[in-house]
């Protein structure tokens, strides 16, 4: 809560029992075999996902919400686990389970996650219809209010850029049912950056700031001008041109294009806030995500951002109201539901 205003998170990832790694590593890659769609099935009690495991995962989950000051979350999947470059026929069975992690994490406390959908997307495929049928089940099955899209997906660049027709049934169907997507970097196998510790954190940085460019000067809000598209962790990267500059797109996104708070360095996310504009600008925190480290001056988890944001005297009070609330229930009706 913030100044007697629900606070809702953009983005995180779900919490699910530790089970999960040991299934995906050892039950479908070593095996080659799709098992196990729903992770509530025959067996996998056996792998950890007890119900008293889920409720372990969720109270920790819940408890840091309540630390944070956060109502309600859009829960998506974990981005450094969708693993996509699996052979289709084992992504297709994870995406399926990854789906169903999220679904029962929501059924678990569902006035505080809604879900967004993990899609098995095929970055050689012609376009993206495969992915269609696991999107509309997420959304008519399990109640899903969003969706999650890579835009590098296999982490070697062999996916068409976002401006290109080939993320056009993605696009069309989440423009016709209100959903908004959200734009996450995966892994990242390039080479050239094996020696920096957790590397995948680059390949965000890379393909969020290279998403936000392709979005920004392709024509796919002239193709689908109600598409609401946010842009994890600020967009990766900053612009260093001028507003006026024609490296920069000279177009309205401002219905189009959003971005979240996901950002640690209070320098980065002053600057983030203040270049994407408060209008445009959804809180995000991914709690808990990679922002548990403590800030020496405050004594607080950087991933703890309602005090900070809500002390940037460069605000409005009326900016801070959209931030935390307005421009979320906007892009995300879903998320504002249930919360009221």
């Amino acid at each position: 809560m913030y100044n007697g205003t629900k606070v809702l998170d953009i983005h995180a990832h779900v919490s699910a029992p530790s089970g999960n790694g040991m299934l995906v590593m050892g039950a479908m890659l070593a095996s080659n075999s799709p098992v196990w769609a729903d992770p509530r099935g025959s067996g996998l009690e056996a792998r950890g996902f007890t119900e008293e495991a889920w409720a372990g995962r969720v109270k920790t989950h819940t408890d840091l919400l309540e630390s944070h000051s956060i109502e309600a979350q859009l829960v998506g999947p974990r981005p450094f686990t969708m693993l996509g470059w699996m052979q289709p026929h084992i992504m297709k069975a994870w995406a399926r389970f990854t789906n169903h992690m999220i679904a029962k994490q929501c059924e678990m406390e569902p006035t505080r996650f809604i879900g967004a959908a993990m899609l098995p997307q095929q970055p050689l495929a012609d376009d993206l219809s495969h992915c269609i049928e696991e999107l509309d089940y997420c959304r008519t099955e399990l109640g899903f209010k969003g969706c999650y899209l890579s835009p590098d997906p296999a982490g070697d660049r062999s996916s068409p850029g976002m401006d290109q027709h080939y993320w056009d049934p993605v696009y069309e169907y989440c423009q016709k049912h209100g959903l908004p997507i959200i734009v996450h970097g995966t892994n990242c196998t390039d080479p050239r950056i094996r020696t920096i510790p957790q590397n995948y954190q680059i390949g965000f940085v890379i393909e969020q700031y290279l998403a936000t460019q392709l979005l920004s000067h392709g024509d796919v809000f002239e193709r689908f001008p109600e598409l609401k598209v946010v842009v994890c962790h600020c967009g990766g990267a900053l612009d260093r041109f001028i507003k006026t500059d024609k490296h920069l797109a000279q177009k309205d996104l401002s219905k189009n294009l959003y971005f979240d708070t996901c950002a640690l360095d209070l320098n980065f996310l002053e600057a983030a806030i203040k270049q994407r504009t408060p209008a445009n600008t959804l809180f995000g925190t991914e709690t808990p995500g990679s922002g548990a480290a403590v800030r020496p001056e405050t004594g607080l988890p950087g991933d703890d951002l309602v005090p900070v944001i809500g002390a940037m005297d460069f605000l409005s009070e009326d900016d801070k109201q959209a931030i935390f609330h307005g421009n979320a229930a906007h892009v995300c009706p879903g998320l504002a539901e249930i919360a009221a």
